[in-house]
């Protein structure tokens, strides 16, 4: 007997490849279904294995719909000379790539980390082209989407470097034509602060065929500790970034959902490139790492923003650790100042999109939301991100010197502030002109109004 599921969609649009997670009556035990919609359309299903439900079966399908949709589920893929289309595994590029995926809407590289201290060293997403315009976002695998920073790569816990010492191991958790789901474990190296030793994270990702959009989730072992003076109860800062090469912007345009509530230029980053370039030129201390680095930071304003926090990590053993302790904590003291004097530049709202690159230090700080967007004027390129619950702050650099783009969930002073915990969904198209549709999209996923039996 057939089985019939009624999908209804609460928003105005048409959803594309939209993942429906479903379940049916009975243990059925194939890898893939067969379903058919109202209109007469053949859908993919995939079976998934995690958290099975007794005398039930859980499937994954994508669909392409307009308000509302009926499946029937059919039964099994069989005898079709091969496995349907779907996702593809590709070759990949990096050593240390864990999987290479086409979904059906990106072409994209899940590396796992080499702990060798370069930008070329983290895991996540090291590389992600759109198959729709073949544009890459991550051309020189020395950055990546899906990093996570703060409360631990701070300078109060001596770790000012992003996830580059780290390896994480990946677990496959759902792998089929409709649907990958990955799982990364990891170990946050121990830095100054008590509180935040011994720590562990998992991140889940999960791509599904044709889909404009991917979905994460962060798990980190519970903490608190303080940050800019503040309490930090579980929250974190993740990190997502993106590269055009010097003088080129992936995107030039940022704006959050019903208004975007700033203060621009980052004091932080000042007195931190003051401090480098001192560092640089009158540092006493003499070792072939020291001039490897002095060398890279010739020229500051075109360096690699991670050889900034490197150069004052203990692991990369550049400095000493009482010349990296007493010349932060200069830092920080300078820039805590900073960032609350008077003549601070006020605090903005607007309801137009803000054009980064051109307040000071190419870097904003807008106030709490859910839903937002980096878009690229000319072209419409856009990358939406939304939350399952808000961020409470989050730092934009769009850094033209450079071509760095960075997408992260903290306040000024590397205070993080995105929940642990929370879902977040990230949407990439040319779609700048439509991204809160999008956005409202990711947000509300359509809902299963009923399943009966059919005949």
């Amino acid at each position: 007997m057939s089985q019939t599921i009624r999908i209804l969609d609460p928003l105005a649009g048409t959803r594309r490849h939209e993942p429906i997670v479903f379940s049916v009556d009975g243990d059925l035990g194939e890898a893939l279904w067969w379903a058919r919609t109202d209109a007469g359309a053949r859908v993919l299903c995939q079976r998934l294995q995690a958290d099975p439900e007794p005398g039930r079966t859980r499937f994954v399908a994508c669909l392409s719909f307009e308000g509302e949709a009926v499946l029937t589920l059919e039964g099994p893929v069989e005898g079709e000379g091969g496995q349907p289309a779907g996702i593809r595994e590709l070759e990949g590029r990096e050593a240390d790539c864990f999987v290479r995926l086409d979904t059906g809407a990106f072409d994209l590289e899940m590396c796992s980390g080499t702990a060798g201290g370069l930008g070329s060293s983290k895991w996540g997403l090291r590389h992600f082209r759109s198959l729709e315009d073949g544009f890459e976002l991550l051309p020189s695998g020395n950055n990546a989407i899906g990093g996570f920073y703060g409360p631990f790569f701070t300078p109060e816990n001596g770790l000012i470097n992003p996830p580059e010492h780290t390896i994480v191991s990946i677990e496959t958790i759902e792998r089929g034509p409709v649907l990958h789901h990955y799982r990364m474990h990891g170990t946050i190296p121990d830095g100054l602060l008590d509180e935040l030793k011994g720590k562990t994270f998992a991140i889940d990702w999960r791509f599904t065929h044709g889909t404009p959009f991917f979905q994460r989730r962060y798990v980190v072992d519970d903490f608190q500790t303080v940050i800019n003076g503040r309490s930090v109860t579980n929250k974190i800062t993740v990190g997502d970034e993106f590269e055009g090469g010097v003088g080129e912007l992936v995107f030039d345009r940022f704006a959050a959902y019903g208004g975007t509530r700033y203060r621009s230029g980052d004091p932080y980053a000042g007195e931190l490139v003051a401090m480098v370039a001192d560092t640089v030129a009158h540092s006493q201390n003499q070792n072939p790492k020291f001039e490897e680095f002095r060398a890279q930071l010739a020229d500051i304003e075109s360096a690699h923003w991670d050889l900034y926090w490197r150069l004052f990590c203990a692991w990369e053993n550049v400095l000493g650790e009482e010349e990296i302790r007493e010349r932060l904590a200069r830092v920080r003291a300078a820039s805590h100042v900073e960032a609350d004097r008077p003549d601070r530049r006020p605090w903005l709202l607007t309801d137009a999109p803000v054009d980064v690159s051109a307040v000071p230090h190419e870097t904003i700080f807008p106030g709490p939301a859910s839903k937002t967007v980096e878009f690229h004027a000319a072209s419409g390129r856009a990358m939406v991100w939304w939350t399952s619950a808000p961020s409470g702050a989050f730092q934009i650099v769009q850094r033209r010197q450079s071509g760095w783009v960075n997408w992260g969930s903290n306040g000024e002073n590397e205070c993080p502030e995105l929940p642990v915990g929370v879902d977040i969904k990230t949407a990439y198209g040319h779609f700048a002109d439509l991204w809160q549709e999008v956005a409202d999209q990711l947000e509300t996923p359509p809902r299963i109004v009923n399943q009966a039996p059919g005949s």
